[in-house]
């Protein structure tokens, strides 16, 4: 059985300051959503919004890298630009995947 294996982008710059604006990861979330037949919207399996500890994060399910690569690179190079924290489900600091 494959345990999925995910990133988690923190709220949070690499000098401790929360990222503005707040709801940076409403607006990830929806780039990558599609709309469904009923026409309503629906966020990428891939991409999922948390609060962790008070902190807004986005989940990033690694899977990404391979069914969306570009997507994929454009969230680490967010991530970077703009010194957030990412981190892995146990909270330890991970390179760019």
């Amino acid at each position: 059985m494959t345990t999925k294996q995910y990133m988690i982008i923190q709220g949070v710059t690499k000098s401790g300051k929360q990222f503005r604006p707040s709801d940076w990861v409403d607006r990830m979330c929806s780039t990558y959503a599609t709309f469904g037949e009923d026409k309503k919207l629906r966020y990428s399996p891939y991409l999922k919004p948390k609060v962790i500890n008070g902190v807004r994060c986005l989940e990033v399910d690694l899977q990404l890298k391979t069914v969306n690569p570009e997507g994929f690179e454009q969230l680490l190079q967010f991530a970077e630009e703009n010194q957030l924290n990412i981190v892995d489900t146990e909270g330890n600091a991970m390179a760019a995947a």
